[in-house]
């Protein structure tokens, strides 16, 4: 398969494209390198699969409508799989103009892209985000997503719903994926795992937020990985999931469009994630305790029956020997 991976130097984007490119699929990987972190780092996700035969880099902003419409034009890609995007809850607080820019101008190139390129599945990132103050938990697809508590949150059910009209208006099949708290080696800096592991190597204290009342579906990167690529070979049909009669509103009864939940099924509590974090560094942390921070939430953990029942997707590394591929990894590349 031709496949346009956006995002393609990102944290999940440069493993998926690598995935596909080791099963022999062709990549369009699109990516503007932004400095909203480091750029060396993401140079350096991008340098171990620039040489493939098999890989175009396509080094252009996804929010200029003519690039990208030349893009699907000149390449035609069968499939696609959206990772770009300005990440961040407490960014969007302070740049919000960002997040327009990137997360709606740029979504919609891609979905007029998907649309005139005659592209047979769109795979796109979500978040968890969407949930907002939902208290009722494991967090699941057949929850209200009506009141996102952040600019991030509100951009990605945006995209959401403006998948579902283009799954519906032009028959192309969409499927979105709401990501629960990502790690692991190659991860993006502004992250928990980062930010913890650079402090306590330099001896300041960590910011705990929400007084270390915090839990979380932490999953590893391979995990996702192989989710995403699941999901891009088991493109949805318009027949809806129903369940005593209702139809599920991650589902379509008119248009081939699905969402899932991708993350652990195992929620891990912020304080466990320290200790691990701890162990692994030989040293302990200087804890900082926080109040919540705007826009974040207490908890999340994600239902992942759908995806698990659709494509098979099966979560499998614990948080202990995730943060030791972390740590091992942040320790080679930074030299420390």
């Amino acid at each position: 398969m031709k496949v346009l991976v956006t995002g393609s130097a990102g944290f999940i984007g440069s493993r998926v494209s690598q995935v596909l490119l080791e099963r022999g699929d062709e990549v369009i990987g699109l990516d503007i390198l932004s400095p909203y972190y480091d750029v060396k780092l993401k140079e350096d996700r991008l340098a171990k699969i620039i040489d493939h035969p098999n890989f175009t880099e396509a080094r252009i902003d996804l929010a200029d409508r003519k690039a990208v419409a030349q893009l699907f034009k000149d390449h035609k890609p069968e499939g696609v799989i959206n990772l770009a995007a300005q990440a961040g809850v407490r960014h969007s607080l302070e740049a919000p103009m960002d997040y327009v820019d990137s997360n709606l101008v740029g979504f919609v190139n891609i979905l007029e892209g998907c649309r005139h390129a005659g592209v047979k599945h769109l795979v796109y990132a979500s978040s968890s985000s969407v949930y907002g103050t939902n208290e009722k938990m494991p967090f699941s697809t057949k929850d209200s997503v009506d009141h996102p508590i952040s600019l991030y949150a509100a951009s990605k059910r945006a995209n959401e719903l403006m998948a579902h009209t283009y799954s519906h208006l032009f028959r192309f099949p969409t499927s979105g994926l709401r990501f629960f708290t990502v790690y692991g080696p190659w991860g993006r800096p502004d992250m928990a795992m980062f930010l913890f592991t650079k402090a306590i190597m330099n001896g300041d204290p960590i910011d705990v937020f929400n007084n270390g009342k915090m839990k979380r579906s932490f999953t590893y990167i391979d995990d996702i990985v192989e989710g995403v690529v699941r999901t891009l070979d088991a493109p949805p049909s318009a027949k809806p999931v129903t369940e005593g009669g209702q139809v599920d509103p991650a589902s379509s009864t008119t248009a081939p469009f699905r969402i899932f939940n991708i993350g652990s099924d195992n929620a891990v509590s912020l304080m466990r994630y320290i200790e691990v974090l701890e162990e692994n560094l030989g040293r302990k942390a200087i804890k900082n305790m926080m109040p919540m921070q705007p826009g974040d939430v207490p908890a999340t953990w994600a239902d992942v029956d759908d995806l698990r029942e659709t494509v098979g997707y099966h979560p499998t590394t614990s948080v202990e020997d995730g943060i030791k591929k972390f740590v091992e990894w942040y320790l080679d590349y930074y030299k420390a």
